[in-house]
């Protein structure tokens, strides 16, 4: 998608302007900081709501026209310009890279003689990891309303099939449902460290059967002369970048044909928020041959990435969860977001979640039958968490249940 859709979208509301910018340039570092849920330090800090990470991904050209990722943030502002609020958003030609499927509900429109792409999208590019959406400064929450209702008139104004919010905490979500949006459900899992002070609390919480699974799957991961590192900040050279996306590129071209990162991305990361990044790595006979690049946010590790150029058993359980699990308890973080899907990951700790998306359709016989699909989708998934929560590793009496944060 290489056409420009128009950005004449500018709205008065009240003493406030809303209007669509094309790119995070838009934005100034400083006033970005001072929205909710953007700035390193703060409690709420999320690395991928980030100006850094966001700039990043605009300025590699991973997201583009081009690659079907047109950048039209929602900017909120007083006659005189400030910033009272924002929504990452995107113009998208397909529905690639966002890990929540809407692709039936495409051809069930177009089947219909209509045409759902171009389509209005918030989110994290190639990132399905909850967070805030609505983006408010921390003084003015209250004005959320204002973005939930002006997403949706900006899909309207420039004539758009919808608009799509994916992986909301719940207080964006009950905002955008207000303003006409349908909810929807799906399940990650995620890790809930429970005040451990060492890995092996951890363990001594699990059924003895899968705490010796455990053990042994971590001693066999390492059995080939591997050593494993945790880089991150300054550790975070040219030639570990080199070396990590040559294994995301050799993982991603085997399992899913073209990845979407770039190597000009992981440079400017590297750059602009090493602090927040840890790449775990594996090295066997003195050079690097696999790793998992994680993200830290002030109560989160978000797991994404992994590649390897060597195969080994249960090497990337190692990397991707065992670690991540060690770093979250040696670091105080509460969670560790282990990425989408994947009901391996139950047997190594992570527990079910349920997590949320809203969606604005403007055809309204396609509205209709998405919200029937919808309403039954969500009764099987909350089933499908609860069946998956009765098959955790933990001992009754130690069980986490079922994580079902109200962030």
């Amino acid at each position: 998608m290489t056409d420009n859709p128009p950005t004449k979208k500018k709205e008065e509301t009240g003493a406030a302007t809303l209007r669509l910018v094309e790119g995070m340039a838009a934005f100034t570092e400083g006033e970005w900081a001072n929205l909710t849920g953007t700035r390193r330090g703060e409690s709420d800090y999320n690395p991928f709501s980030s100006h850094a990470f966001l700039s990043s991904l605009e300025d590699s050209g991973c997201v583009n026209g081009d690659t079907g990722w047109l950048p039209r943030h929602l900017r909120l502002e007083t006659a005189d310009g400030a910033l009272l609020g924002a929504v990452p958003t995107y113009v998208k030609g397909h529905s690639q890279g966002e890990y929540v499927f809407d692709h039936g509900w495409a051809d069930a429109l177009e089947r219909a003689g209509g045409r759902y792409y171009p389509k209005l999208q918030s989110c994290y590019p190639f990132t399905p990891a909850t967070g805030p959406r609505l983006l408010t400064k921390r003084t003015t929450p209250e004005i959320r309303p204002l973005l939930a209702q002006g997403l949706r008139s900006a899909c309207d104004q420039i004539g758009l099939s919808s608009a799509h919010v994916t992986f909301l905490e719940a207080g964006d979500q009950a905002q955008l449902v207000e303003a006409g949006f349908l909810e929807r459900e799906d399940i990650q899992f995620h890790f809930p460290n429970r005040g451990y002070e060492t890995y092996d609390d951890f363990l001594a919480t699990l059924v003895s059967r899968k705490r010796k699974a455990l053990r042994r799957e971590r001693r066999e991961a390492l059995a080939n002369g591997i050593e494993i590192e945790w880089l991150t900040g300054t550790d975070l050279t040219e030639e570990v970048w080199d070396d990590f996306h040559a294994f995301y590129m050799d993982t991603g071209s085997r399992k899913w044909g073209q990845p979407y990162l770039n190597r000009t991305f992981w440079s400017l990361i590297g750059e602009r928020m090493s602090d927040d990044i840890l790449l775990v790595v594996a090295r066997r006979d003195g050079r690097r041959i696999a790793g998992a690049i994680n993200f830290i946010g002030s109560d989160t590790l978000f797991g994404r990435h992994w590649g390897c150029i060597e195969d080994h058993p249960f090497l990337h359980f190692e990397l991707c969860y065992h670690q991540a699990i060690d770093y979250a308890i040696q670091h105080g973080l509460k969670t560790v977001e282990a990425g989408a899907q994947g009901e391996h990951k139950l047997q190594r700790g992570y527990m079910p979640v349920l997590t949320r998306s809203a969606h604005y359709l403007r055809h309204e016989g396609l509205r209709q039958a998405v919200a029937g699909f919808l309403e039954d989708e969500r009764q099987d998934e909350a089933a499908i968490a609860t069946l998956l929560a009765q098959h955790s590793p933990y001992r009754e009496d130690a069980a986490p249940g079922r994580l079902a944060p109200d962030l």
